[in-house]
């Protein structure tokens, strides 16, 4: 039988950024599920912050070199790779000079959001599938963690829903008490329309906020983990009343099996309900 295959789409892993609960997860998670018998491949944004010497980051020609069109513009995208050897695993990043060159995150000095992170978020988003697709490996799930990747859920049920290699994928978005102050870009709709995704289908980004970008991510994903141990009381409602599976936040030193478990109730969950 083939191992399950994992796609871990995160928005911070230390020690690339600073230590967080957030982040610690992006290291830690990746290598607990391998061990416990799954395949993986793990991405997040090679935020201009990250020192790629002392990372040893590398960029993969192979998978590099293709443009993505996001509002009418191209961007070169450039796919960079570390390895972690202790956890016999690899990080791979997605680079590009006009959203990641910064020397910050999604915050600038003044720690005010970028104007553009809902293109940033877009194109990593973007980034992520068509590196999965060039390595032609077809995820069973997709955990997407952090409000950068809540665009993932929208593509692959939308826009990948009848690619053959994404068809049977199932998504788990874990929410996390990283809420950000005002809107992302209003014309955030307007710029999916132009990668596949209709503006039918994202009718909550009329007003794109923190919560209304979380409804979508919920909306479009098979299951729903607690990341964190407080949770924005309107998105917990949200999702209690979706009806859908939902792991409740976990304690850091004991959450491998449960997040494994989960996993594999989401596969034949959704397997059952398909047949």
């Amino acid at each position: 039988m083939e191992k399950p295959k994992v796609l871990f789409v995160q928005q911070e892993i230390t020690p690339y950024l600073k230590e967080t609960h957030k982040s610690l997860i992006g290291r830690q998670l990746p290598q607990g599920i391998q061990d416990r018998g799954k395949e993986i491949r793990t991405f997040m944004p090679r935020f201009g912050n990250i020192n790629e010497r002392r990372n040893q980051l590398h960029e993969v020609i192979r998978l590099s070199g293709m443009n993505l069109v996001i509002n009418d513009t191209d961007h070169p995208l450039i796919i960079k790779v570390a390895s972690i050897q202790s956890a016999r695993m690899q990080i791979y990043f997605i680079d590009n000079d006009d959203f990641f060159k910064r020397k910050f995150t999604v915050l600038d000095k003044t720690g005010k959001m970028f104007v553009d992170n809902d293109e940033r978020a877009i194109f990593f988003t973007r980034g992520v599938i068509e590196t999965v697709k060039k390595l032609s490996w077809a995820p069973n799930i997709v955990h997407c963690n952090g409000w950068f990747t809540a665009l993932m859920p929208v593509y692959v049920k939308v826009a990948l829903k009848d690619s053959g290699m994404f068809s049977d994928t199932k998504v788990i978005y874990s929410i996390y008490d990283d809420g950000f102050e005002g809107n992302l870009s209003d014309k955030i709709s307007q710029k999916f329309k132009t990668q596949g995704v209709g503006e039918e289908f994202t009718p909550k980004l009329t007003d794109p906020s923190f919560i209304n970008l979380s409804k979508t991510a919920i909306d479009y994903s098979d299951g729903i983990i607690f990341g964190s141990e407080k949770i924005n009381p309107e998105l917990e409602a949200y999702v209690r009343e979706s009806g859908k599976p939902v792991l409740a936040y976990q304690n850091p030193e004991n959450y491998m099996d449960a997040y494994n478990e989960f996993y594999d109730e989401i596969i034949v969950h959704e397997s059952v309900l398909t047949q």
